[in-house]
């Protein structure tokens, strides 16, 4: 039963396959084999990089399935249609376009499994270019917040600036009414003078207008931290939305870009085992001697060939004879009297309705 299976796959002509010896049925059961574990690798395959992208087991299942089948029928429709003659060479050329479909198909096959054999590879490679990508996703947001916040910022300095210039004003005011005092400077006499009492006056208004300046100023830093707090809460709110995009960074193309910043040698063989399972049920069969099943299908179809191009000559000789039948029938008949009488009869009937149609239509017009 698996050996008619796998005979099956191979594409081969079951009727014929069985007036054949058996290791001609081995030899198409084991291209059969061939095919239809190249399927099987495929559906695999195809079902890992579909998980990869649904991220959905069974949608992944059903479509992995749908491939299989399709590089199955491939497959055999390829090894089927390959036929043996006597010249290697118009062998390799008739193969050739079938050869590069297999090259397509080992390639598409190869590629998923690869993810798979070096996932924890790719994983890595992953991980560092997420936290490139996060490095870089804050510093792009910071673009957006960063000129406004050093702007408040300067802002906040000025107003400071403001306070500490009054304030070395006040206390160049505070040293000069003490100097007075002490009579270490101004009139240099000792005591609380006239000269005193107006430089105490004008250093405690300038003390008025500090703590007036401080308050007004406060309020104003105070608003501005507060504006520079939103943005600084915008910024980390665009960060934390953002950062789930980059998280989710490991689909299917970024994870074939990460094979790609592996090492190519291990990829490249595995490419070439798939390659070489892809291609062996084909050169399976160019290389294979010409054996009795290639003998009595080629028989078939030159009977089939024989039996058609037979039938094709009949038909044209019949239609040849007929058509000189025809001509000599037709050229006989050319000068017969009672023949144009007849049909000049019929002729003019036929002008006559036409005429009485005409006189009827215009008169119904009118």
């Amino acid at each position: 039963m698996l050996k008619r299976f796998f005979i099956i796959c191979s594409g081969s002509d079951t009727d014929i396959l069985e007036q054949c010896s058996k290791g001609e049925q081995n030899k198409y059961a084991g291209i059969g084999a061939t095919v239809f574990f190249t399927a099987i690798m495929a559906f695999i395959a195809a079902s890992y990089a579909l998980y990869t992208v649904f991220d959905n087991l069974v949608t992944s299942i059903f479509f992995g399935l749908i491939w299989g089948l399709l590089i199955f029928n491939l497959d055999r429709y390829i090894v089927s249609t390959i036929k043996k003659s006597d010249n290697f060479i118009d062998e390799i050329i008739q193969a050739s376009p079938r050869i590069m479909l297999a090259v397509i198909i080992a390639i598409v096959i190869s590629k998923p499994l690869e993810l798979k054999i070096f996932e924890k590879e790719i994983n890595q490679v992953l991980l560092e270019q997420k936290n490139e990508m996060t490095l870089a996703n804050k510093a792009q947001i910071a673009e957006q917040f960063t000129p406004s916040i050093e702007g408040l910022s300067h802002d906040i300095s000025s107003l400071q600036q403001q306070i500490d210039t009054k304030e070395a004003e006040v206390n160049a005011l505070y040293d000069v009414y003490i100097s007075e005092a002490e009579g270490t400077a101004g009139t240099k006499l000792l005591g609380k003078g006239p000269v005193y009492a107006e430089k105490r006056e004008k250093h405690d208004a300038a003390l008025a207008e500090l703590q007036q300046l401080k308050a007004e100023n406060k309020a104003k830093i105070n608003n501005i931290e507060t504006q520079i707090g939103a943005l600084k809460g915008d910024y980390e709110s665009q960060v934390v939305n953002t950062q789930p995009i980059i998280n989710n960074f490991d689909g299917l193309m970024a994870r074939v870009n990460a094979l790609g910043e592996l090492p190519w040698l291990p990829s490249f063989f595995i490419f070439l085992l798939f390659l070489a399972i892809e291609t062996s049920p084909i050169f399976a069969k160019l290389l294979s001697p010409k054996g009795a099943y290639d003998f009595k299908l080629q028989d078939q179809e030159m009977a089939i060939k024989t039996n058609v191009a037979q039938n094709k000559n009949q038909r044209e000789s019949l239609l040849k004879t007929d058509n000189a039948i025809n001509d000599r029938i037709y050229n006989d008949i050319e000068n017969e009297e009672e023949l144009y009488s007849y049909k000049r009869k019929k002729a003019r009937e036929i002008m006559q309705l036409q005429a009485d149609a005409f006189y009827k239509q215009q008169k119904n017009v009118l």
